[in-house]
């Protein structure tokens, strides 16, 4: 860093604020800096929550990464939300957001692109927007501002950001990106509507401004993974400190509930080699730690082992630990047990999630587990040296019983006895339950969501259930689990249900500490709307805000799916035989 840069006005707030290396930088980068003057297009790429949080994002790495490789002179840099104590001191002293590596106002950038991870961070983008010196409605920018795209799990339901938001990207930015940059290129110093008129033309985008009733925009995919042979490096701690693969992408399993698994199909897989030829590279270049094995069921990856006996001599040569964050219970083998055995992993806790306590309950959910599946694979855990085990369940899924909610404490108390059995006298047994909320592009879509009182009941009475000190059971805050579900199935009425939550204080609403139940509530009175309007029961044949979101699983195939769920009925995973779910694959997913 240069030393001059310390005469920056920012630098001089650093003092007063928690958490001063967030707004540093000072990271170690796998590439050289293009300058501001040598680039023909200047993206920021904008994640709307804190620096750690943001770091830890591995599509934030694929789209830098991806970006940087492009032979064309292509600048990417990144910005991250303040926290409040930052934001207020920015304000008093009425400076722009800038970004990490150049230390530009945000402003400056011909594109400003944010990542919608999770509902609850949507108030920090208005945040972000508002520091940049933008306006936050879409319609009241000019020629001079830069566009602002957003792309993630929060695009395929567009329409609660879309006063805000110029271009919603759906699909895969290895197969958006090589469309949309060189349009953004030749049309600068166009006007901001002939930027927004040539690329509604581009498949896979969304442009509120130049859409009608009529469009469907279809989600892209790529057959290709990025490879990174490099990450950036943080100069602090972040939430997940390592170096991380994507393994594959998608998921033929079907759970009901689960939006990533619908929206991410077909299942993608990276060659064996590929991926320990990268994570090693990774894991040379960085000095990480840790190697992440990363995708959404990482047993079903069909060279997991191979990979691992490819990994493990370097990894404990180096004393480093390996993470699989996603494990099923039933794909969860004793050949993989054995693997993970010689590596420093064992040490560590691991996680499964069962899901759901009953039998009757997981075929609803289509989960595909068994009683036997989940005492075998607690048993290889617990006798091959783990010693501390997580599950994770979800408590309000449609057909849901008191009985279920029973069972969750059953499983998790036989997990602690089975554990102790073997010799484990420390074993430990740690649960999580989530409130269940119906996501958009699942079959559970049309559900409705359980009210606050009633994920407060049952989360009490789980919790009443557990007497022994080594059984601990947590459930997530339901008046966080309300507001989700309120915006993940939100209308574009929505919008100004969030400018309003922002103006009165809304901020990081994923982080408890900051959460304000009674400012959403008050938004919503304000500008004349129920909020359980968004969390009730759907009519099958009723229009939904993001039908014209087409992610490739159809509607007949999602409804096909929740009369099933209702029959108790199992849909096959895609590696055995084809569910019909529109894709049209020439090959099973």
């Amino acid at each position: 860093m240069d030393f001059n840069e310390f005469n920056n006005p920012e630098w001089k707030l650093l003092a007063q604020v928690s958490r001063p290396s967030r707004y540093c930088g000072s990271e170690w980068r796998p590439y050289e800096k293009i300058s501001w003057d040598e680039a023909n297009l200047r993206i920021c790429l904008a994640f709307p929550d804190v620096y750690e949080t943001g770091m830890s994002y591995y599509g934030f790495q694929i789209i830098e990464g991806l970006i940087n490789s492009y032979e064309q002179k292509y600048l990417a840099d990144r910005a991250y939300c303040v926290w409040p104590d930052m934001e207020n001191l920015m304000r008093a002293h009425n400076m722009p957001l800038t970004s990490i590596e150049h230390k530009r106002p945000v402003n400056e950038f011909d594109v400003l692109a944010f990542t919608l991870p999770h509902e609850t961070s949507y108030t920090n983008i208005l945040t972000m927007i508002d520091l940049s010196g933008l306006n936050i409605l879409a319609s009241e920018r000019n020629n001079c501002d830069p566009l602002i795209i957003a792309g993630g799990y929060g695009a395929y339901t567009p329409e609660v950001l879309s006063k805000f938001i110029d271009v919603f990207c759906v699909g895969e930015a290895e197969a958006l990106l090589p469309e949309l940059l060189p349009v953004l290129e030749n049309l600068k110093g166009s006007t901001r509507e002939e930027k927004l008129r040539e690329i509604s033309k581009l498949p896979g985008f969304y442009v509120p401004l130049c859409f009608s009733e009529s469009d469907i925009v279809t989600r892209q995919i790529t057959k290709n993974l990025y490879r990174l042979s490099s990450m950036i490096v943080p100069s602090i701690n972040i939430v997940h400190d390592r170096a991380a693969v994507e393994l594959f992408r998608g998921c033929g399993r079907g759970c009901r509930f689960c939006q990533a698994g619908m929206v991410n199909r077909p299942v993608r897989e990276r060659p064996v080699t590929e991926a320990g030829e990268s994570i090693l590279s990774i894991i040379n270049s960085t000095g990480w730690e840790e190697a992440g094995l990363l995708s959404l069921a990482s047993c079903d990856y069909s060279g997991i082992e191979s990979l691992i006996d490819d990994l493990s001599p370097t990894l404990n040569q180096r004393r480093a630990k390996l993470s699989l964050p996603s494990l099923r219970m039933d794909g969860f083998s004793i050949g993989l047990a054995e693997k993970l055995e010689g590596l420093r992993s064992k040490h560590g806790g691991i996680t499964f999630a069962p899901e759901a306590g009953t039998q009757r309950l997981r075929d609803v959910i289509n989960k595909g587990i068994n009683e036997d599946m989940i005492v075998k694979c607690l048993n290889e855990i617990f006798s091959r040296g783990w010693e501390r085990v997580k599950l994770y369940f979800m408590m309000g899924l449609p057909t849901e019983t008191y009985e279920d909610l029973d069972a969750i404490a059953e499983i998790s108390y036989k997990a602690l006895k089975l554990g102790r059995s073997l010799g484990r006298r420390r074993a430990s047994v740690s649960v999580s339950v989530s409130g269940f909320v119906p996501k958009a592009h699942t079959p559970f879509q049309w559900e409705r969501q359980n009210s606050i009182s009633e994920l407060q009941d049952k989360g009490r009475h789980i919790k009443s259930l557990v007497h022994d000190r080594a059984l601990s059971i947590n459930y997530h805050e339901p008046e966080q689990t309300f507001l989700e579900g309120v915006l993940s199935r939100g209308d574009v009425k929505t919008c100004d249900v969030i400018l309003r939550a922002w103006k009165t204080g809304a901020r990081f609403d994923n982080w408890t500490e900051y959460f304000n139940l009674s400012r959403w509530l008050e938004a919503f009175e304000y500008c004349g709307l129920n909020p359980e309007d968004y969390t009730r029961e759907r009519n099958e044949a009723e229009k939904l805000p993001w039908d014209f979101i087409n992610v490739g699983v159809n509607k007949s195939f999602l409804l096909r799916e929740r009369h099933k769920a209702y029959n108790q009925e199992l849909t096959v995973d895609c590696k055995t035989g084809c569910a019909a779910c529109g894709l049209a694959c020439k090959t099973p997913c």
